[in-house]
């Protein structure tokens, strides 16, 4: 069993800078992909971006230009960094990670933006 950490949460103002972090419990190149989902308020869950073994990250068409994804192995970590943000930004962040065919979900973790 695979646990996902996530931190980085919080309330940011209109046109900040927010970021996440997602740290797995076995070692991050072991997983095929690991990637960051939403659900805004009253609406379904949706992809952000993705980061795969190697190294190929992928982003939303709706924020892929004001994010920035990358990974520290040196601490096992994927981060998400999402840049002049707004309101509809406003979300619960899920990380999500492939591992040997299975696939791992964090608890997710509250961002408001919000002046």
């Amino acid at each position: 069993q695979v646990q996902l950490v996530e931190s980085g949460g919080g309330w940011v103002q209109p046109g900040g800078s927010l970021r996440l972090s997602c740290a797995p419990s076995q070692r991050m190149s072991d997983a095929s992909v690991i990637a960051w989902y939403r659900a805004a308020p009253g609406k379904q869950r949706e992809y952000v971006a993705s980061i795969s073994s190697r190294g190929t990250s992928d982003f939303a068409d709706s924020v892929k230009e004001r994010l920035t994804i990358s990974r520290d192995v040196a601490k096992n970590t994927m981060i998400l960094q999402i840049d002049s943000v707004r309101p509809e930004d406003t979300a619960v962040y899920y990380c999500y990670a492939r591992f040997q065919m299975e696939d791992y979900w964090g608890q997710g973790i509250r961002v408001t933006v919000s002046s």
